[in-house]
């Protein structure tokens, strides 16, 4: 049996998200339950290189990451991950397939983060650091750093599956 706590969302517990969905979503929460914030991540490859940004700002400011970010009220997914893609890289890209859902609820330090990771292709434009990216580089497949979140369990996923 459903209750309104299993459909709705978590009973709130901590403050740590409910600003991140007030100021960049506009929605706040329902009768006193939270919900997850949701993101997206981008994986693409050029010629074995992945596509990676340097973060600008905390948490892990100063690492590397897979280029994404919050979905925003009313956009699907898909379009959220070519939007932040472009924002951050300068990169345009189309959809190749779904890599997966990340939902560990410890997987970010602000809160209840889940992700909806892409694979990627790019179509074109130019590798330009924007937004909230300090920088954006192409690694070697074969010679990543640490990343940033469990952006490495995503990487090693898509190459598990190539």
């Amino acid at each position: 049996m459903f209750t309104s706590e299993s459909t709705i969302g978590a009973k709130l517990s901590f403050d740590v998200g409910k600003g991140i969905l007030d100021r960049e979503n506009g929605c706040s929460d329902v009768k006193g339950y939270k919900n997850p914030i949701l993101t997206v991540d981008g994986v693409l490859v050029v010629n074995g290189k992945l596509l990676l940004v340097r973060r600008g700002r905390e948490p892990e400011k100063g690492k590397l990451a897979l280029p994404g970010g919050i979905v925003e009220y009313g956009e699907r997914t898909e379009d959220a991950i070519i939007r932040e893609l472009k924002e951050e890289t300068g990169i345009d890209a189309r959809l190749i397939r779904l890599l997966g859902v990340y939902s560990d609820p410890g997987r970010d330090p602000r809160g209840h983060f889940i992700t909806v990771a892409y694979v990627l292709d790019q179509i074109g434009g130019e590798l330009l650091a924007g937004d909230d990216a300090a920088d954006a580089v192409f690694l070697p497949t074969k010679q990543l750093p640490l990343l940033a979140f469990d952006h490495s369990r995503i990487v090693k996923d898509f190459l598990g599956q190539k």
